[in-house]
């Protein structure tokens, strides 16, 4: 199964755990990237991912 590109923000807090208070406060702060069309909020899990790799931190093992 391929996955899904546009998620909801409860399918945002479903994989990601990050809860959509959480979610609208980083949208207001710019600090999440969103799509809004016709009053929905979605998430594009390519720019999603994206983010997530640019703050990835490696542990030194």
């Amino acid at each position: 199964m391929t996955e899904k590109r546009w998620l909801s923000p409860d399918e945002f807090e479903e994989e990601f755990g990050m809860s959509k208070s959480t979610q609208s406060k980083y949208r207001m702060d710019k600090k999440l990237p969103y799509v809004k069309f016709g009053g929905f909020v979605k998430y594009d899990r390519k720019k999603i991912d994206e983010l997530f790799e640019a703050h990835h931190h490696d542990v030194a093992a």
